[in-house]
């Protein structure tokens, strides 16, 4: 018997969105209790960079993603195991401030005022959340007034800390992660996105464990993990 388990025994390798790191914290422990002896091993970061490990062959067996765009690119370069990208989540982009903020923030027009001068984001050019912020600020024609102010994160989790420690005015992050750091940060609004924000998930083709992967992505979209999902804020797909 412990033989057999041994040998059945799987490692799966999942590379995902910084901001689903509590949720698939739980999900992934949630799977190892359904499926004894395996391990589920997450590397969590902003999503453009996962797709270029994987890219540069990193043993990874599943990929989600915080934007469509990431998910297109890394389907692009054929790293995609055909059929199985699916919509997992939806969250919303907002905008938050310290908690002891005396800043008379209530929307993203305020981040004009000349006492607002570090307005943190992910980098647009690789982080999900950048891209959705900079979309909506393009919008709302604030773009020009706020990239100057503008500090760039690696991952919206660095932006989040960045607001919880006090060391910018304002930030642009999930409403998830706001959550997450909900003593040391206050949401000002939710902003509306030109794009909804929803999350993709894909097996990866040339993945060292093609049948387990596709088998956690079927467990993300099934109940039990929906149901993490939601008590960490994430919408349904």
């Amino acid at each position: 018997m412990s033989a057999f388990a041994t040998a059945s025994a799987t490692d799966i390798t999942v590379s995902a969105a910084a901001s689903l790191t509590n949720a698939f914290k739980e999900i992934g422990a949630a799977y190892e209790k359904e499926h004894a002896g395996d391990k589920v091993h997450f590397n969590f970061a902003a999503s453009d960079p996962l797709v270029q490990q994987i890219s540069k062959g990193a043993p990874v067996d599943v990929f989600a993603s915080a934007d469509q765009e990431a998910m297109d690119k890394a389907e692009s370069l054929k790293l995609l195991a055909p059929g199985t990208r699916r919509d997992f989540a939806t969250n919303s982009l907002v905008l938050i401030a310290p908690a002891n903020s005396k800043l008379a923030l209530k929307g993203i027009a305020d981040l004009q005022q000349a006492a607002v001068t570090r307005v943190t984001m992910g980098n647009p050019a690789s982080v999900p959340v950048g891209r959705y912020a900079r979309q909506a600020l393009e919008q709302a024609k604030l773009w020009g007034a706020v990239e100057p102010k503008a500090i760039f994160g690696t991952s919206v989790r660095q932006s989040l800390d960045y607001v919880a420690r006090g060391e910018v005015d304002a930030g642009f992050v999930y409403a998830t992660d706001a959550i997450v750091q909900k003593d040391k940060v206050r949401v000002i609004a939710t902003v509306p996105t030109a794009t909804p924000v929803s999350y993709p998930i894909a097996a990866i083709a040339a993945g060292p464990q093609p049948a387990a992967g596709r088998q956690f992505v079927d467990y993300v979209l099934a109940p039990a993990a929906q149901a993490i999902l939601a008590r960490h804020g994430f919408g349904r797909p």
